[in-house]
């Protein structure tokens, strides 16, 4: 099994989102990003080395059964993508290329 953290499954997404907002740079027709639902199977671990801090990892599909029972829980939750300067909706497709400077800066809104 290939251990993946949450958070860097969220920052894939995310990139993945930055990247075809790249490639739409300069076209026709732009597209409002909606609201993003995820789903993840994840495993609870502590992590004894730094702090005891707990971490959430995502858990592969193919997890055998007794683990996925016993060890394993669902989150699933909604981001909704917002542009960083304009605080509006984020554009896919927008002729600025963007900028990804202020995202998880850690300021609420």
């Amino acid at each position: 099994m290939t251990d993946i953290e949450l958070a860097d499954a969220i920052e894939s997404v995310r990139d993945q989102l930055i990247e075809a907002a790249g490639r739409a740079t300069g076209k026709p027709v732009a597209f409002e990003v909606g609201d993003i639902e995820m789903e993840f199977t994840i495993e609870l671990r502590k992590e004894v080395k730094g702090g005891a801090k707990v971490k959430a990892w995502v858990v592969e599909a193919g997890a055998d059964a007794s683990r996925a029972r016993g060890e394993t829980h669902r989150v699933s939750f909604t981001l909704k993508p917002r542009d960083a300067t304009t605080h509006g909706p984020w554009l896919v497709g927008n002729d600025d290329a963007g900028d990804t400077s202020d995202f998880g800066s850690g300021s609420a809104r």
